[in-house]
């Protein structure tokens, strides 16, 4: 009896069982091998926060001020670009790139404003 209760078992692991006892008496479980990263909730939320800016980049936004948040923050996959450069490639002054980027940055806060990660 005691032969067919174990054969049942004998496919189970436990997460606690040793492994290796090393030469100082510290023992390794299968738990330690198998540890799992903790971060992972933070980066599902962190995640879920890039696609809501994204979204309300393409939502809340004008054609010129998701130009100037695109291009500035490099939301295009392409390094984030300066005031300066981005004027050069609109046509305007970098004085009114940071007063277009600076609308664009309050209503995305208000966008924004209420979610939690």
């Amino acid at each position: 009896m005691y032969f067919r209760s174990q054969r049942k078992l004998q496919g189970e692991v436990s997460l606690t069982e040793t492994l290796e006892t090393g030469g100082d008496g510290n023992s390794l479980s299968l738990m330690d091998v198998l540890a799992v990263d903790d971060d992972l909730l933070e980066e599902l939320d962190t995640r879920d926060a890039c696609r809501k800016v994204r979204r309300c980049v393409q939502t809340c936004l004008t054609p010129r001020e998701r130009l100037v948040i695109t291009l500035r923050y490099g939301l295009d996959e392409r390094p984030p670009r300066t005031q300066r450069e981005i004027a050069a490639q609109c046509g305007i002054s970098r004085s009114y790139v940071s007063r277009i980027e600076k609308r664009a940055l309050e209503k995305l806060g208000e966008a924004m404003e209420g979610w939690e990660p």
